[in-house]
């Protein structure tokens, strides 16, 4: 992984897939050591932390991490999930925010010099491509140690760096707790990752 200290950093989070991918490898990300890892590796100038809700729950197991996120140094952006019943008969949500991520992206590349994104959704490919065209190097953070692969082939190539998220876990993750309530974003909104690679 190739960093510099002098290199302006910012960190894209898709939230619902870093999950995903955390689970998959039974790593639980502990975003108060994300932030002071990438601290350390740059100059960071914005970490977006992206999650659909849902917003007529009366609880949303999300909403305790979102606060804590915003009041700790991430800006968060969300947006409503939506509900439907698939085929099967089984509530699904689906809350993607590949627009958002594309936008903030474009919007911040003049300005950086190395974008970290936290995503293996095959749709950013062409975000991560238009990104580079403006000069910063992009670096994807998902993982291949899972059959599939939970990032989308076409994403890890465009990237400049992909970055084993197992690779990672001893620096941002925490073990998972044991015999303790399920993770807080157990409801995230997102059935998006298994369409995405």
């Amino acid at each position: 992984m190739a960093f510099y200290k002098d290199e302006k950093l910012a960190l894209f989070i898709d939230g619902a897939n870093l999950y995903a991918a955390g689970k998959a490898i039974g790593v639980e990300i502990d975003y108060r050591k994300l932030l002071e890892e990438f601290r350390r590796r740059g100059r960071l100038q914005r970490a977006y932390y992206y999650t659909a809700l849902v917003e007529n729950d009366d609880y949303s197991p999300i909403r305790p991490l979102v606060d804590w996120l915003q009041y700790n140094g991430f800006k968060v952006v969300t947006k409503a999930a939506r509900e439907f019943t698939d085929a099967t008969g089984r509530r699904r949500v689906k809350g993607d925010m590949d627009v958002e991520i594309t936008v903030d992206m474009m919007n911040l590349a003049p300005k950086l010099d190395h974008i970290v994104l936290f995503s293996g959704d095959g749709d950013l490919t062409r975000a991560v491509q238009a990104v580079q065209e403006i000069g910063p190097r992009v670096s994807v953070v998902s993982t291949i140690e899972t059959s599939p692969p939970m990032i989308a082939d076409e994403l890890r190539r465009a990237a400049d760096t992909f970055i084993e998220l197992a690779d990672l876990a001893d620096l941002v993750g925490r073990p998972p707790r044991q015999g303790a309530a399920p993770d807080s974003r157990a409801g995230e909104a997102n059935d998006d990752e298994d369409d995405e690679r």
